[in-house]
C-alpha cells in the first residue's frame, strides 16, 4: 500500500494547457523580435529622413529670406526680412480659414513616409515569412513545438496587418509632432506664434485620430493582399517574388488580349484596378481611396475630418471590399494547410 502510494507521488504533475491568447502573444513576440528592423527601425528611419528635408527646406528658406531685398507675402511688401508677428495680426477669416487647410495637409503628410515604408515593409515581410523558414530549415524547429500551422500563420496575418501598421501610424503621429515643432522654431525666430500660426490650425489630433481609425479598415483592405503573399511564400520552391508579381499581371495581358471583361459588360482596365492592382498594392495604406468619387474627399467640408472619415469607411459598403476579404481568407486558409506538408526534402 505504501509503495503504490509513493508510486502515485512520484508521477510528475501534467502541465497546464497553454491559453490560447497567452500562446498569439507569445507568437507576435517572435515575430516582432524577428523582424524588428522593418516593423520598427524601417518606419523610423523614414521619419528621420522626412524631418530632414523639412529641416533642409526651412533652412533654404531662411536663406532665401535673408539673401533677397524685397518679396511679397499675403499682400504686404517685406524688406527687412520676414515678421510673421505683423502679418497675423492682418490676417482676415477666410486667410485663416485658408491657413488651417493647408496646416492640417501640411501635418498630415508628414506621416507620408513612414506609412508609404510600411507598405514595402508588410509586402515582404508577407512574401518571405513562410518561404525563408523553409529555405533556412529552421520550420523544422518551429514544427517540433506544441504550435499549430494554423496559429503561426495567424501570427504573421495579425503581425501584418495589425502590429506593423500600429507601429508605423504611432510614428507617423511622432512625426507630425516633430514637424510641427521644426516649424515652431522657424516661426518664434521670425516673430510669429507658433500656437496660433501651426498648432491650433494643424488640427493635430484630428489627423491622429483619422489615422488610428482607419487601422481597422486597413486591416480589412490589406486582406487579400496579404493572402495572396502568404499563398505564394507557402507555395512557391523558388523566387516567391517573381510567382507573386507574374501570375496577376499575367492574368491581366491575357484577359485583355481576348477581351474576357467584355463577357460581363466591364471595361478591360477593370481587371487591372479592381483585381491586380488590389492583389498588389492592397498593402499600402490609403489605397482605398482610389474606390472613392472625388467628391467625397472635400477638405473644405463643414464636418471636416469626421466627413473624411465617414467617406472612407463607406468603402465597407462596396462589393470588392468584403469580396477581397473572403477571398484574402481563402487564400491564408489554403496557406496554412500548405505549411502543413510543404517541406524542402
Amino acid at each position: 500500500m505504501n509503495a503504490a502510494t509513493d508510486t502515485l507521488d512520484r508521477v510528475p504533475a501534467r502541465p497546464a494547457a497553454t491559453h490560447p491568447t497567452h500562446k498569439l502573444q507569445l507568437l507576435l513576440k517572435r515575430e516582432f523580435w524577428e523582424h524588428k528592423g522593418g516593423f520598427l527601425w524601417a518606419p523610423i528611419w523614414a521619419a528621420i529622413i522626412s524631418l530632414l528635408f523639412t529641416v533642409v527646406a526651412l533652412g533654404m528658406g531662411e536663406y532665401a529670406i535673408r539673401h533677397h531685398d524685397g518679396f511679397q507675402f499675403n499682400g504686404r511688401t517685406m524688406l527687412n526680412g520676414l515678421d510673421l508677428g505683423a502679418l497675423t495680426s492682418d490676417m482676415s477669416p477666410e486667410d485663416m480659414e485658408k491657413l488651417a487647410n493647408g496646416m492640417s495637409m501640411s501635418t498630415a503628410s508628414a506621416m507620408f513616409w513612414p506609412m508609404l515604408v510600411l507598405g514595402f515593409v508588410v509586402f515582404f515581410y508577407c512574401l518571405g515569412s513562410l518561404f525563408d523558414e523553409r529555405k533556412d530549415r529552421s520550420v523544422l524547429f518551429w514544427k517540433s513545438l506544441p504550435v499549430s500551422d494554423r496559429d503561426t500563420v495567424a501570427s504573421k496575418v495579425v503581425s501584418a496587418l495589425v502590429v506593423a501598421p500600429a507601429i508605423s501610424i504611432a510614428i507617423g503621429i511622432a512625426c507630425m509632432i516633430g514637424f510641427l515643432l521644426l516649424l515652431s522654431v522657424f516661426v518664434l525666430i521670425h516673430g510669429g506664434n507658433p500656437f496660433v500660426l501651426l498648432w491650433r490650425p494643424s488640427s493635430l489630433l484630428a489627423n491622429a485620430g483619422v489615422a488610428i481609425a482607419t487601422l481597422p479598415l486597413y486591416a480589412l483592405w490589406a486582406l487579400p493582399s496579404a493572402g495572396w503573399l502568404l499563398l505564394c511564400s507557402a507555395w512557391a520552391k523558388s523566387k516567391p517574388f517573381l510567382w507573386a508579381i507574374m501570375i496577376p499581371v499575367f492574368s491581366g495581358v491575357l484577359i485583355y488580349w481576348f477581351g474576357l471583361m467584355d463577357l460581363f459588360g466591364l471595361e478591360q482596365s477593370w481587371f487591372w484596378k479592381n483585381v491586380v492592382a488590389h492583389v498588389l498594392g492592397g498593402v499600402f495604406p490609403g489605397t482605398w481611396m482610389l474606390q472613392m468619387h472625388p467628391a467625397t474627399l472635400n477638405a473644405n467640408h463643414p464636418l471636416g475630418h469626421l466627413a473624411l472619415l465617414k467617406a472612407m469607411y463607406s468603402v465597407l459598403a462596396t462589393p470588392q471590399m468584403w469580396i477581397g476579404a473572403i477571398a484574402g481568407i481563402a487564400m491564408i486558409t489554403t496557406a496554412i494547410r500548405l505549411r502543413r506538408w510543404r517541406d524542402e526534402g
